[in-house]
């Protein structure tokens, strides 16, 4: 294996965290950067696909409800480019404002008045099976 592929294999994950909380998205960005992963962050979906432009992420955390660009109209813009139709997103919603999964298009959703971390550990599990970066499993 050359040394560019062998470089290529051991670069960390990107994952993109959008959330127009601040305190989720850094909490979700200290548990996914605390797992291998290189953290990309957005407040809202139109800064997101800004983010999407240059980088392309492993995985997607994000809100549903935000400023300027919804989750929801996210989703539908990453599930509709080839390029981008096929990353893993993981939905964090509030329980009690009654958001869903739209069209069960993201692969897992968690709550954000629950335990974030252990659901975000399952999540990772589910969608990414178990594996992070650099040897490391989710279950860390």
């Amino acid at each position: 294996m050359s040394g560019r592929a062998r470089r290529t294999l051991l670069m960390p994950t990107v994952a993109l965290v959008v959330d127009d909380s601040m305190l989720i998205r850094y909490t979700v960005c200290r548990f996914l950067e605390a797992r291998g992963f290189v953290v990309e962050s957005a407040s809202n979906g139109a800064d997101a696909m800004q983010v999407l432009a240059r980088v392309r992420p492993g995985l997607i955390v994000t809100d549903l409800h935000m400023p300027k660009m919804s989750g929801g109209e996210l989703i539908t813009a990453v599930r509709g480019n080839p390029e981008t139709e096929t990353i893993p997103i993981i939905v964090v919603a509030s329980r009690g404002s009654g958001q869903t999964v739209l069209d069960d298009r993201a692969d897992f959703e968690i709550y954000k008045d629950i335990d974030i971390e252990e659901q975000l550990q399952k999540a990772l599990q589910s969608v990414l099976g178990g594996r992070t970066r650099k040897g490391q499993t989710a279950a860390k």
